[in-house]
């Protein structure tokens, strides 16, 4: 049966009679192959509709309907376990898991999460959202059920792009060494590890995946196991065999049985094969070709651009006969679009910078340099930690590389900065991006915790920017500075604030004095007492509106490392109650850096420290979220006056 194609996204809900009969993956298992096929059919009309309702995740999900419909055939979950790499793709998974109607509010404020999350659902194995953890977790997991007893079957699904991560092939190592029962399907949807080889391809992923190949291969090696090289004799010939024509001998050294590529789409196939797989003793790797936002034809043709899309505005919503339209607000620069303007404006200052990112280029908005300096941009792939090094080894030639990676990411690549940068004190830049609270991706993306894990690395420069113009200054500054330094920046956009064309860098360690309290002073009849708010970054926004509300003295901090010194002493001198502002969380960051630096200086003043809960910060927007935490001006506020009063 011909797969169904869309030319747009459905605005009203469509048809789905059979989809809607169940809400659990069990019924499927029943069902004709006639019957799955027009499920994925509905399935992957509804997951259009509902990503156009709530916004997310998009391609990735849509390249994978026929292989979440197959998996569920086959497999009992969620007794069998299926743990989906990174997520994306995963929002077929949560319609078939009693979640279908709930998918209309996903990434959004109290809804469901962005990726698979264990206290969701049963059926969501492992809590995923960095790429490149399902080998490593499934594996675990069949290790658990071997070493109980257990009949469980456990299948990793993972990207192309997902495997290029060295943890991805440390799991496939050790998987094979320990002969683990377990399934590993690689999704390769962007022919990053070999060409479609067409019907030779699919004839010989039939035989290799094929109940009597497999009992044939298992009973010569029992043959063949008393005589002296002939097993090795044999298994060499079947690797040659398969070589010539897939990229089978590189998992088969690694221990498992290689099979594909198999068409992703072709939904008997992958039915059939994942049934002898799932039958299957040891290590299996079956290695599927799709194609990222099959049957959404705009998707197919653009599949960076329909990664993720924002949510369609309802028919009608902005229509008023009588409305006039709004005028126009000033434009405001993302963050990222500051910082990739200044990486291509200092690249044409000095030809000795380098441009690196971790498989971000479109976030981090790398695209203009990577045409206009394609010899000194690198994209490594998901590979953190070998970004991260990398530019340790350019640094030692007296290059000067500038590493853009999200702050979530930056963790992944903690050690090699510590250990290959900043012990030996190399002249690397960090442009952190996404600092902060990130919005509907939730916690895993959340970039919570740089600065507490940043500002223990001795050596290390860490500057925040309140709006576009400091980023671009503070950029310049990092760059200057001759060893380990970083710049961090929220998502989306800044205040509003002008960018200077120029590359002139900002004092590193230099506070500003954006307002003073009158309270006390000669010419003023305020009393109380005297109060100054201490903001770090994104937060002088609100602390400016706090300040003018409470008459307190507002400074911009700028440096969290180093402190301004004189102005944190001049601070508590001149006033009652510091209170630090930070979207960071508390311990270790921002304000455990004030408060360290008055302790070490014998300085006893009254403090507030407000960041981000000990605790995982869920998912919404920005707004929904920092004021969840308290962070936004009425919350701060809030939290003085409570102060102030159990004084």
């Amino acid at each position: 049966m011909p797969m169904k194609l869309f030319d747009e996204i459905p605005r009203e809900r469509p048809a789905t009679p059979l989809l809607d009969t169940f809400d659990h993956p069990a019924a499927l298992r029943a069902m004709t192959p006639a019957q799955l096929s027009r499920l994925a059919d509905e399935l992957r009309a509804y997951l259009l509709y509902s990503v156009g309702v709530s916004g997310g995740h998009f391609g990735a999900g849509l390249g994978v309907v026929e292989l979440s419909v197959a998996l569920h055939h086959v497999f009992h979950t969620p007794h069998d376990r299926l743990v989906w790499d990174v997520g994306h793709q995963a929002y077929p998974h949560k319609i078939l898991t009693g979640r279908r109607e709930a998918m209309l509010g996903i990434r959004q404020h109290g809804g469901l999460a962005a990726f698979p999350r264990r206290a969701e659902s049963g059926y969501d194995t492992f809590g995923v959202g960095h790429s490149s953890t399902s080998i490593s977790a499934a594996l675990g997991m069949a290790l658990a059920a071997r070493a109980k007893g257990e009949d469980r079957k456990v299948c990793a699904i993972i990207g192309d792009g997902a495997l290029t991560a060295g943890m991805a092939f440390e799991a496939l190592a050790h998987a094979g060494h320990v002969n683990a029962n377990l399934l590993v399907i690689l999704n390769d949807n962007e022919m990053s590890i070999s060409e479609n080889v067409g019907g030779m391809a699919t004839y010989l992923a039939r035989m290799l995946s094929s109940a009597p190949y497999l009992k044939m291969r298992e009973e010569s090696k029992k043959v063949l196991s008393h005589l002296p090289g002939a097993l090795s004799l044999a298994k060499r010939t079947e690797e040659h065999m398969k070589g010539m024509v897939s990229p089978a001998t590189l998992f088969e050294e690694m221990g498992f049985n290689y099979v594909g590529p198999v068409d992703g789409h072709d939904l008997d196939t992958l039915t059939r094969t994942l049934d002898t797989l799932s039958r299957a003793d040891g290590p299996q790797f079956l290695h599927i070709k799709t194609c990222k936002g099959k049957g959404f034809l705009p998707a197919e043709a653009d599949p960076i651009g329909y990664h993720a899309i924002t949510k369609l505005e309802k028919p009608g919503a902005s229509a008023g006969a009588a409305a006039k339209p709004a005028p126009p607000a000033p434009e405001k620069r993302k963050y990222c679009a500051v910082f990739g303007e200044w990486l291509c404006d200092m690249a044409e200052a000095d030809p000795r910078l380098i441009g690196i990112t971790p498989a971000m280029r479109e976030g981090s908005d790398l695209v203009r340099f990577s045409k206009e300096y394609p010899a000194r941009y690198f994209d490594v792939a998901i590979a953190e930690q070998h970004a991260v090094t990398l530019a340790a080894g350019m640094a030692c030639e007296a290059a000067k590389p500038v590493v853009a990676i999200y702050s979530t990411f930056l963790q992944r690549g903690y050690d090699q900065l510590i250990h290959d940068v900043a012990v030996q004190s190399l002249d690397v830049t960090f442009a952190i991006d996404r600092a902060g609270l990130v919005g509907e991706d939730g916690p895993t993306h959340h970039g919570s915790m740089d600065l507490s894990y940043l500002r223990c690395v001795p050596g290390m420069v860490i500057l925040a920017p309140a709006d576009e113009a400091e980023c671009r200054a503070m950029l310049s500054a990092a760059y200057h500075h001759p060893g380990p330094a970083a710049v961090r920046y929220p998502r989306g956009t800044g205040p509003g604030v002008a960018v200077p064309d120029h590359l002139e860098p900002i004092a590193i360690g230099r506070a500003e004095r954006c307002r003073e309290s009158h309270v006390g002073m000669n010419d003023d009849t305020s009393s109380g007492p005297r109060i100054a708010l201490l903001a770090f970054g994104s937060m002088n926004g609100p602390a400016a509106a706090v300040a003018e509300a409470l008459d307190a003295t507002h400074l911009n901090m700028r440096s969290i490392k180093p402190l301004d010194r004189d102005a944190v002493l001049h601070a508590a001198d001149e006033h009652e109650l510091l209170v630090t502002l930070e979207e960071n969380v508390i311990a270790g960051g921002a304000g455990s850096a004030v408060g360290e630096l008055l302790a070490g200086e014998g300085v006893q003043v009254e403090m507030l420290h407000l960041g981000l809960p000990d605790t995982f910060v869920e998912h919404g927007t920005p707004a929904e979220l920092l004021a969840d935490c308290g962070l936004d001006a009425a919350g701060i506020e809030r939290a003085i006056r409570r102060r102030l009063a159990t004084d």
